[in-house]
This record gives structure tokens, C-alpha cells and sequence, in this order.
């Protein structure tokens, strides 16, 4: 049986908190959100260290690529800042996209950095000179989430006109569109192994496609609204949803039962608004919502 005890609550944000994001170094969380600035906290203690730099926008994405001692944050007027830790300043801005920045992941093998818009398209930056080398336009609305596969052949991007774009890494082709969602699609994310890609939607359902045929395999009507994100653990066979009705999920990543439910109306001093992204840190899990809050969750997975 699945146990969770909330840990801590980290206070101090004055506004909704979109997007958090564990650095590279351990112990260390970063939480942006419709604030002034990007928050750093000690996941040690549990306690606020300092706001790294002041933002002129929503920040709606953050990454911090594995190999290099940088920090990306995606705004809603399009910029993505870069922070280096070494020289602790911003010492670029990425300008491309004219919409928000709505997810930005790296592909190590490739040292690129995958930036995706609400204009549609995804940018391709080298993370070694921070210079633009392509554009994907991978759909005529938003593209709001992106998965790369753990071997480095496929990314996903979840997009706003309700489908799953599946692109080959090596020459950026069109693999495969996925459809099936009834809404835009708002968390895409592969499984650790590779073995399939789940799709999380407006339409609160979860869909779970086969790697590499995309074949639908599993739907499940996960939540009474939104998923806004899906996190697998990344050691044990279990995943996690976040949703817009307030509430946490863990599921089986191998047979895709629940778990468990973490929300207020089963008894735990969870979030009172829509939650909005979650990570793992060991078996912990911490969350990010609307509710201006970030919680830590213990859970016994064994």
C-alpha cells in the first residue's frame, strides 16, 4: 500500500506558480511563476535561498540541461533568459519566438535545446554557442509540452490543436501524428525504458501510445479536469499526474492502476487550486499550484 505525508510547504510566492524544475546540482529547486523573479530553495532544509534574477514576464518554463552549468527560463512574451551558475548572471537571451514559452527540454547527445512556443513552432538552439540552427513548426497553435525519448530517436510535442507530433531527433522529419484527445494536450512525457509515450489532456483523460508504432494501447480517465503534467519516477514503476481539480495521482507505470490520491477531499492538507506541475526527488514528490504554493510530499512506494 502507497503511503504519502506531506514533508514541508514552502511559502513566499506572491502569485500562481506555473513551472518548477530540480537543478543540476542536488538538494537545489527552482519555481517560476507569475511573480517578478525566478525563486531558488534548498530542498535540504526546506527553505528559501533567494530570488536569482528579476523577469519582465510570466515565466512559464524552466530547464537545466544535465553537462552544462546553465539555467533556461521561458517567458511568456517569448524570451528564454540563460543563467550561468559560474558567473551567477544572465549572460544571453534567446529571441525567437514572439508568443510565450510554454517548455524547453535538451537532447544530451544532440547538445541541443528544444524551445516550444504558443506561435506553433519549436526552436533548435546549440547549447555549446547558444546560437540558433533550426525551426520546427509543428503546428499552426501552441505547442505546449515536449518528451524526448530516453534513446534520443523521437521528441513528442503535445500540442494545443489536440494532436501528438512525434519528430526523429536526427533530422527533425515528421514521424508520426497522433490523435485521440478531445482537447489541447498539455503534458506529453516517455516512459524511462522508452517503451511508450503518455499524453495528458484538457480532456482529463491519459492516453498511453506504443513506442514505436504509437498505437494507442491504454485510456484512462485520469481526472475530473485537466492533466496538467505527468511525472514518472525514475527508478520505480510508477507515475504521477497533476491535475486542475486540485489533485495528485500516482499510477502503475506498468499496469496502469491508481494508486493513490493525494487532495484535500480525501484527507490531506493539499492544494486548494489547480496543480500545475510536479517532480520527483526520490521518493519525493513536490508540486507546484496556483495556490501561490509549493509541497513536499514522502511517499512509500514499496
Amino acid at each position: 500500500m502507497i503511503t504519502a505525508e506531506k514533508i514541508a510547504e514552502l511559502t513566499g510566492h506572491g502569485n500562481p506558480i506555473f513551472t518548477l524544475e530540480l537543478s543540476q546540482k542536488p538538494g537545489i529547486l527552482f519555481t517560476g511563476g507569475n511573480d517578478k523573479g525566478l525563486v531558488e530553495w534548498s530542498l535540504k532544509d526546506n527553505s528559501f535561498i533567494k530570488v536569482m534574477f528579476p523577469v519582465a514576464a510570466s515565466i512559464y518554463a524552466i530547464h537545466c540541461p544535465a553537462g552544462y552549468p546553465l539555467l533556461f527560463a521561458g517567458l511568456r512574451n517569448g524570451d528564454v533568459l540563460v543563467f550561468d551558475f559560474i558567473e551567477q548572471k544572465i549572460i544571453k537571451t534567446l529571441k525567437n519566438h514572439r508568443s510565450a514559452v510554454f517548455d524547453i527540454k535538451s537532447a544530451k547527445n544532440k547538445r541541443e535545446l528544444l524551445v516550444a512556443s504558443e506561435d506553433g513552432t519549436v526552436s533548435v538552439w546549440s547549447l555549446d554557442t547558444l546560437e540558433q540552427v533550426y525551426t520546427i513548426k509543428a503546428s499552426n497553435d501552441t505547442v505546449r509540452s515536449i518528451s524526448i525519448s530516453p534513446d534520443e530517436k523521437f521528441v513528442a510535442f503535445g500540442c494545443r490543436d489536440y494532436s501528438i507530433k512525434i519528430y526523429e531527433l536526427a533530422d527533425f522529419s515528421l514521424y508520426k501524428i497522433l490523435t485521440g484527445h478531445a482537447m489541447p494536450v498539455f503534458t506529453v512525457q516517455f516512459s524511462p525504458d522508452g517503451s511508450y509515450l503518455a499524453s495528458g489532456s484538457r480532456d482529463a483523460q491519459v492516453k498511453i501510445w506504443d513506442n514505436p508504432s504509437f498505437e494507442l494501447i491504454k485510456n484512462i480517465p485520469a481526472h475530473l479536469f485537466a492533466v496538467n503534467h505527468i511525472a514518472f519516477h525514475p527508478s520505480k514503476p510508477y507515475f504521477a499526474t497533476a491535475s486542475m481539480d486540485k489533485s495528485i495521482k500516482i499510477w502503475g507505470a506498468d499496469d496502469f492502476k491508481l494508486y493513490k490520491i493525494i487532495s484535500r477531499e480525501k484527507g490531506y492538507a493539499a492544494h486548494q487550486l489547480s496543480v500545475n506541475k510536479i517532480a520527483w526527488g526520490g521518493d519525493k514528490l513536490i508540486s507546484v499550484s496556483d495556490d501561490k504554493r509549493i509541497i513536499i510530499w514522502g511517499l512509500n512506494l514499496d
